[in-house]
């Protein structure tokens, strides 16, 4: 019986009823229920994904749990990941040693992406049950409080009380670590389980490959356990009707994974005991949703059902017909995909990642794309994954309310999307017809590779295209290349594992920051000193380290803002003893000063701490100014506007943003009118400390920033009613001490990213001492007077005429180049050869361009009337080949044949159509030989 009917509270005669009478309708090979039917009885009774996603959260809050909200998809300060792929991700550093909370149990509902790079199921997704490149982990976390005896207690309450999921035990499995690599038998998993009352014959132990965990090459690790479910022999992809755990066929569905980590590995290999062990474990949402849904597919639950029949809408898909017939299989995964796709690419470019052709921006490309072409197979050619966006915000709207604010920015880059992937499809097709044309019985696997990475041209429809031109598909080409690519993707994201802390800053307290009130601090112990990576006792004069104070005013680098430079001054308070250079946080409170040691320099020292203040102040008008510049350009360009990245320093500021287009002279000069209004009004800047990050974000309505990690208490920066900030960063008092905001430049980051550069304060008084430096020049050399306006128009003025006068003498010098090439052509009866009854011309003429060289060999053929012409051309030291054959001739001579061997004598290579072939070399000095060979070539395809 269903497990929806069996967790009914009540248990209606008429279900029981309408069950029977469903089952005795059901094919005998079937004892499950149509989807319409299942509905119709079942969706009363069962949760929906949100209610479980809901449900598990709520059970480890009663535990004792911190509910922390899902981080962003692009991992926070974490180069080693190209997405955020497990919910542990964000306590990464915690895990690590590296940042400290106010809690030691943590529960998430973890938005994920596993599209690139080590973790790429892209290709599966829409093709089996349960492979997605977006999808939610649910978990639970403790940092060193509780370990295997809760996590497996609390595990086995939730899945199976019938309070909570109410799984049927006899329908469970569990893993244990069988001991292997040096790595004793997980005993006290094994006590454990059987201390739930899991049968021992339900109890399977693997080895290293399954069930044992670790970060990296280096850092935490240890033992897991996973619980399975038996889906049922219907589940099984290969059609195994009576097979057993742990066959891999799909039947048996893994459904969360216990990860006990207990050792940390160093470099060479050896595991020791973590002080305090942890827990992590991982539950797909979707796999278990599936579960409690009584469905064999991911795809069959309302997480995805919704959002398949909006893509049939789009797609002028019959979705009844393409589902429940076999022979429309590829129809109904392309619609899967579809889904599945919309969700990664609104949860991506809602958390920052825009199109671009390299990282991550690259795999989001690859993602939207592949939906697209997925769309053209059902015959939707006209853009329509756009309107996805909005079906896929409604649908997680409760758990992730950012998506509904984001969704107009969000489809408006994918539609921008979908229609220059339409041009690139259509430049894509003509490069596979030139493929065909020059390809001679067999369509290069390695080409094709390029035309699906670059173009996205299908697989399959080149396959086909190959077939129709009666040549074969080089598959194991493609995949060869494939495969490359793959891993190249891994490999660029490798990175480095992170390591556990350096016990010399491990185990230091947090430093006090007093660098918000004040730029110096008396009296600052050294705690620690660093050198050469390693904890030291003193460093010498003209040494360089890092030092490590009790308190400090000593701004660390974060938020895009440089760290403070300055002095430590000895408890005479006269003496310099170390230059500062800079300042960073190795780990969570702890701020290390990088220095260069004037005297000698001991632990246990008291310093006097003095940041250079002019530097600060350069700064922080800077950093103010970031912050006003974001609300301008929001408020002249639309809220679409976020902040993707920056760089605050004192002699200048960077500010990343999305936008779509270029932005107008115009708009930029609205933007920097308004921000400076804002500088003139003076306005107090106020900074509110310790405001819980919801409060900040809800009262304060206050903007998060794109690849920053806040905690659960936040610092609010606000200015009037224009502007208000998550910020750490130090800011000016009021607006007027930013002096001057002066933008120098806008342009294009990456594909949807722009990219302003400015100045205030000084920054802003020598650019316009250099402005009117050039203005003067400018008079002195033209003679043009008045403001720097006229002289700018007047300047502008006669850069134009100059362009055009340059532009009328090239014209002038290319009609007198192609009078003179036509001229030299008019005698070439000598360079006319008979080879076996063709007329064979190979010229030089140099200095043509490429539309001359077509026009030249045009009236050549028309005067040979029936031949082959052949021309060559250098400039600039590159060479130019060009070959022409008379219609008469293309069924003997093909201009495609004839241009490769003479291009190879230059260095180069080409192709083209029968009847008209080009190519490019760079040993000019090779051209007469290679022309002279053009005769034999022709000699040779005459044979």
């Amino acid at each position: 019986m269903h497990r929806g009917v069996a967790r009914a509270k009540v248990r209606s005669l008429f279900i029981l009823v309408a069950l029977q009478a469903a089952k005795r309708v059901l094919p005998s090979a079937s004892n499950r229920l149509p989807r319409p039917m299942l509905e119709l009885i079942l969706l009363p009774t069962m949760l929906t994904g949100s209610e479980i996603r809901r449900k598990f959260l709520d059970f480890f809050v009663q535990k004792g749990h911190k509910e922390v909200h899902s981080s962003s998809l692009v991992p926070a300060n974490d180069p080693t990941l190209l997405f955020t792929n497990a919910g542990m991700n964000q306590f990464k550093d915690v895990f690590l040693g590296l940042e400290k909370r106010d809690y030691s149990r943590a529960t998430t509902s973890q938005k994920c992406v596993r599209a690139g790079g080590k973790h790429n199921d892209l290709e599966n997704v829409g093709f089996t049950n349960r492979h997605h490149t977006f999808f939610e982990m649910l978990g639970n976390f403790s940092f060193g409080d509780y370990f295997k005896k809760n996590a497996i207690a609390y595990a086995w309450e939730l899945i199976t009380s019938k309070e909570w999921f109410g799984i049927a035990e006899d329908k469970l499995y569990a893993t244990i670590f069988k001991g292997e690599g040096g790595v004793e038998r997980d005993v006290e998993a094994y006590d454990l389980w059987v201390g739930q009352g899991v049968p021992k014959d339900r109890i399977f132990e693997m080895g290293l490959k399954d069930n044992f965990w670790q970060m990296g090459d280096t850092g935490p690790c240890g033992p897991c356990s996973e619980i399975h479910y038996d889906m049922g022999a219907i589940a099984s992809e290969q059609g195994h009707a009576d097979c057993h755990f742990p066959c891999d066929c799909g039947r048996y569905v893994e459904l969360w994974n216990l990860v006990f980590m207990q050792f940390d590995r160093d470099a060479s290999g050896k595991l020791s005991p973590l002080p305090k062990p942890s827990i992590d474990t991982g539950m797909g949402l979707e796999r278990v949703t599936a579960v409690l849904q009584d469905v064999i597919s991911n795809y069959e639950t309302d997480l995805f059902v919704p959002l398949i029949k909006r893509a049939a809408e789009l797609t002028g898909t019959s979705l009844t017909k393409e589902l429940e017939k076999e022979a429309k299989a590829k129809s109904a995964a392309s619609l899967r995909v579809i889904a599945d796709h919309s969700r990664a690419a609104t949860f991506l470019i809602s958390d920052g990642v825009l199109p671009s052709n390299e990282g991550r921006g690259y795999v989001l490309r690859k993602i939207i794309r592949r939906a697209i072409t997925h769309g053209r197979l059902l015959g939707q050619t006209k853009p329509f994954l756009y309107e996805m966006v909005f079906a896929v915000s409604d649908l997680m709207r409760d758990a992730y309310p950012e998506v509904i604010e984001s969704a107009g920015r969000v489809s408006k880059t994918i539609q921008i999307e979908e229609a220059r992937f339409a041009h690139t499809l259509d430049i894509g097709l003509e490069k596979l017809e030139e493929l065909l044309r020059t390809s001679e019985g067999k369509l290069a696997g390695a080409e094709a590779f390029k035309l699906y990475d670059t173009f996205g041209m299908p697989l399959d429809f080149m396959q086909d295209a190959a077939r129709d031109q009666g040549f074969a598909f080089d598959q194991a080409g493609f995949d060869h290349a494939m495969a490359e690519q793959k891993s190249r993707a891994r490999a660029s994201w490798k990175g480095g594992a992170k390591q556990t802390a350096n016990p010399a800053y491990q185990q230091l307290p947090k430093s006090i920051f007093e660098g918000y009130r004040q730029t110096r601090s008396d009296g600052c112990e050294v705690l620690a000193i660093i050198h050469n990576g390693q904890g030291a006792r003193e460093l010498k004069a003209g040494e360089s380290g890092e030092v490590i104070l009790d308190h400090t005013p000593f701004y660390t680098e974060s938020g895009g803002q440089v760290g403070d430079r300055g002095w430590f001054y000895s408890d005479n308070h006269n003496t310099v003893v170390a230059d500062v250079t800079g300042c960073y946080s190795p780990i969570q409170g702890v701020r290390a000063h990088q220095v260069v040691a004037k005297r000698g320099l001991r632990v246990s020292d008291r310093v006097d701490a003095v940041v250079n203040a002019g530097v600060r102040e350069a700064t922080m008008r800077n950093h103010t100014a970031t912050h006003l510049l974001h609300a301008g350009l929001r408020e002249v360009l639309g809220k679409h506007v976020k902040q993707a990245g920056s760089l605050v320093a004192p002699n200048h500021l960077r500010f990343d943003f999305s936008h779509f287009t270029a932005v107008e002279d115009e708009e930029l000069q609205d933007v920097e009118d308004i921000i400076n209004k804002e500088v003139l009004r003076n306005q107090i800047v106020e900074t509110i400390t310790d405001v819980p990050i919801d409060e900040a974000i809800n009262t304060y309505h206050a903007m998060a920033l794109f690849g920053e990690k806040y905690g659960d208490k936040v610092r609010v920066v606000r200015i009037g009613y224009f502007s208000t900030e998550l910020c750490g960063g130090t800011h000016t008092g009021a607006t007027g001490e930013i002096g001057l905001i002066k933008i120098l430049k806008e342009g294009s980051v990456s594909s949807g990213v722009r990219r302003i550069e400015a100045v205030t304060g000084e920054g802003s008084l020598n650019r316009f001492r250099s402005a009117l430096h050039l203005e003067n020049a400018a008079v002195h050399l033209t003679g043009i007077s008045g403001d720097l306006t006229d002289v700018a128009q007047s300047l502008s003025d006669a850069v134009a005429k100059r362009d055009d006068d340059i532009k009328h003498l090239k014209r002038e010098l290319d009609q007198a180049r192609m009078k003179s090439a036509s001229v030299s052509a008019a005698n070439i009866g000598d360079r006319v050869k008979d080879v076996k009854g063709v007329k064979v011309l190979a010229h030089r003429v140099d200095n043509l361009e490429r539309a001359q060289l077509r026009t030249l060999v045009d009236q050549l053929r028309d005067k040979i009337g029936s031949g082959v012409v052949v021309l060559g051309s250098t400039s600039n030291g590159n060479v130019s080949l060009i070959v022409g054959v008379t219609e008469d001739l293309t069924g003997r001579v093909q201009a495609g044949k004839v241009i490769g061997p003479v291009a190879q004598k230059v260095g180069g290579k080409g192709g083209g159509r029968p009847d008209l072939a080009e190519a490019g070399g760079k040993d000019a000095g090779a051209l007469d030989a290679a022309l002279d060979e053009a005769y034999a070539v022709v000699e040779s395809l005459l044979t």
